[in-house]
């Protein structure tokens, strides 16, 4: 049973309970990438396409589920909610390690992704009740989203120690004493949000946009190794097509859509709704790509590819901080915009790399792109400002866009040659900023 806790919770606990559970979903997103070729070895499957599904089950459903967990944490309250994804998401970092094959790896990765899809946007909501103030909440979100940056820092290097020195079965069981310790705070200083009983769940919605996600993300994995024009590709992608045309028609007649039309007229959620999505593109597919370039090309070891991500993760994690705190003294423009021209400097240096080895030339443009962190917590404090009365409903669309994002990303870029990936995500950029510059003050 939940528990009620008291208004005089200290706000800074209950922000630490939150962001804890943030930071196993951003952990999750990056640690694998570098036990991949160790998994890849340990169930003889050589496929490119398989270790980009050991990624993808989890960002596809974690994309789907998103929406409708945001309109079930208004419904039944974002702390319920926020626990419950947890939970879910702890038993099933047990399964990953545990997994016996291949399959049964992907399909814990899929229920994983469940379980981050309900504490992700409630994190947010929770986060929007704790800290009513515009300017502590920029703040808070600033942390938030440096807690992202921790957990997309600490991805490589703890996924490269686990494969290194131990197995990369440890990169899930690690998720268990964080996600243990995340539900102990929020019973002890989160309160609870205030309950819309009349929320409705989209069934139909969450059906159609969950396929359409899930046979899009497969396209782009299959035109990978079969090519654009091979049938497969063509089906999928057309399925993913006719999916999506329904769930836009579905959302006009429904009457309580996952995906409110009216929600993407208000015009600073309408700028940051696919800038999310653009954002996570860029960094999931990057690393994605930089974790199998330093250990394919460059013939690094797990360990030796980890510190050589160091410089890129750490430096996310620093900017990410800031930019809360400029978002709260500048607005959220400014750090949009240096960090998307950051991310375009440092992907186009990504790009250039050298086949030979050359560490400096990779911490340097490592360097620059991390800096595209500055944005993130900017676009989250666009979003959430720009609906205040649905935090629920703000959080999963735009956190659903983002990981949509993610997993297209990882899809199209990891069947692309390095070069060719990272000047696709170099556009990316260019497009965040251009959109940047329509963000109303």
């Amino acid at each position: 049973m939940i528990t009620e806790t008291t208004p005089q919770a200290p706000a800074r606990l209950a922000l630490t309970a939150v962001c804890l559970g943030f930071f196993m979903i951003t952990l999750d997103a990056t640690i694998v990438n570098l036990a991949l070729p160790a998994i890849s070895a340990d169930y003889a499957e050589p496929s490119t396409a398989a270790l980009q599904w050991v990624v993808d089950a989890y960002t596809v459903t974690l994309a789907a589920f998103l929406l409708t967990w945001g309109a079930a944490g208004d419904r039944w309250g974002a702390r319920r909610v926020f626990e419950a994804g947890v939970a879910v998401f702890v038993l099933a970092s047990i399964a990953c390690a545990a997994a016996g094959s291949l399959p049964w790896l992907i399909a814990a990765r899929a229920v994983q992704g469940a379980g981050a899809a309900a504490l992700l946007p409630s994190s947010l909501a929770l986060i929007a009740h704790q800290f009513p103030d515009a300017g502590a909440r920029a703040r808070a979100l600033g942390v938030w989203g440096g807690m992202s940056g921790i957990g997309l820092a600490a991805g490589p290097l703890l996924g490269g120690l686990a494969v290194g020195l131990a197995d990369w079965r440890l990169v899930f069981a690690v998720n268990v004493p964080v996600g243990l310790l995340a539900i102990v705070l929020t019973r002890r200083a989160v309160t609870e949000t205030p309950l819309r009983a009349r929320t409705r769940i989209d069934g139909m919605g969450q059906v159609f946009g969950t396929a359409a996600l899930a046979c899009l993300v497969a396209g782009f994995i299959e035109s990978g190794h079969a090519g654009w024009l091979a049938a497969p590709t063509l089906v999928l992608l057309g399925a993913g097509v006719v999916c999506g045309a329904l769930f836009v028609v579905v959302e006009r007649i429904v009457p309580a859509p996952v995906l409110p039309p009216g929600a993407l007229r208000v015009r600073n959620f309408a700028v940051a709704t696919p800038n999310g999505g653009l954002f996570n593109f860029g960094m999931y597919g990057a690393l994605f790509c930089l974790a199998l370039f330093l250990q394919r090309v460059w013939t690094l070891g797990a360990l030796p590819a980890g510190l050589a991500l160091v410089p890129l993760t750490a430096v996310v994690g620093i900017n990410a901080f800031f930019s809360g705190r400029l978002t709260s003294r500048f607005g959220a423009r400014l750090p949009i915009v240096a960090g998307a021209l950051a991310g375009l400097a440092g992907s186009i240096g990504f790009a250039l790399l050298p086949a030979g080895r050359s560490v400096l030339v990779l911490i340097v443009f490592s360097a620059i792109y991390g800096c595209c962190s500055l944005a993130m917590p900017a676009m989250t404090s666009v979003a959430m400002n720009a609906l205040p009365d649905k935090a629920g409903l703000a959080a999963g669309v735009l956190n659903a866009s983002r990981q949509t994002g993610g997993a297209v990303g990882v899809a199209l870029v990891g069947g692309l040659l390095p070069g060719t990936a990272m000047w696709l995500v170099a556009a990316g950029y260019v497009v965040i900023a251009l959109l940047a510059l329509g963000v109303r003050r």
